[in-house]
């Protein structure tokens, strides 16, 4: 996003705050289209794939999930109900764990050739929403002047986000959604249905202090290399 915009949407934002709300920001006079708030967000979340931090979330049904990444190394790990995927410079690893627990190794993500999204869809079908489907569904909204768009602030987790609330989002995995981003970037909620499947998902920790074990796979694992190497 060019910085005269990222300029113009922390304005609007800081405004919203400070006065009784945003319900302005349809008006052409101020500048700042619902979609320019989308896209802020969008270049929000973008941006907090340099950032190092844990975050814990509650899932639908009382579950819970964590996720976490790095930038020295550069890596990022999902810790899910019966499952775990890391993704590192060695090998994308997607563990299953059950009575016998099963880890399968990959060829690490490139820029030419990024990790499967199909890697993710045993976490998406415990409940866990990962950052880069919201991220996904903001961009859509983006390119879609029919969205409506509702926005307000809240506080999740000790974090200050933004909210929105989208209707209609045309060729999308969600149409209808709620999601807040937290200001760092950092994925704070989501409730909507995703994929013809209701999620809900809340942040319930933040900490910019990663523990080690997140990157570590079972001890007792069976382990599957399909690198190819």
């Amino acid at each position: 996003m060019p910085s005269s915009r990222r300029f113009l949407a922390t304005a609007a934002l800081t405004l919203c705050v400070a006065t009784a709300g945003c319900s302005d920001l349809d008006d052409p006079g101020q500048g700042l289209t619902r979609n320019d708030l989308v896209a802020d967000l969008a270049a929000q979340m973008t941006a907090a794939a340099d950032l190092t931090y844990e975050a814990s979330y509650q899932l639908s049904g009382g579950e819970k999930a964590t996720v976490a990444q790095t930038q020295k190394p550069a890596r990022t790990a999902y810790v899910y109900p019966g499952g775990k995927i890391t993704v590192t410079a060695d090998a994308t690893t997607e563990c299953h764990m059950a009575k016998t627990t099963t880890c399968t190794m990959t060829a690490p993500p490139t820029a030419a050739s990024p990790a499967p999204a199909t890697v993710f869809d045993g976490a998406g079908e415990t409940g866990l929403v990962t950052p880069a489907a919201v991220l996904a569904l903001l961009n859509a909204a983006v390119l879609d002047n029919d969205v409506v768009v509702d926005q307000h602030d809240t506080t999740i987790a000790g974090r200050h986000a933004t909210c929105v609330q989208l209707s209609g989002v045309d060729d999308a995995a969600a149409r209808d959604f709620t999601t807040c981003i937290t200001n760092e970037g950092v994925l704070g909620s989501f409730s909507g249905i995703l994929n013809q499947t209701r999620m809900d998902v809340a942040m319930t920790h933040y900490s910019e202090q990663v523990e080690e074990a997140m990157f570590t796979l079972p001890q007792s694992a069976k382990l599957v290399d399909r690198r190819g190497r």
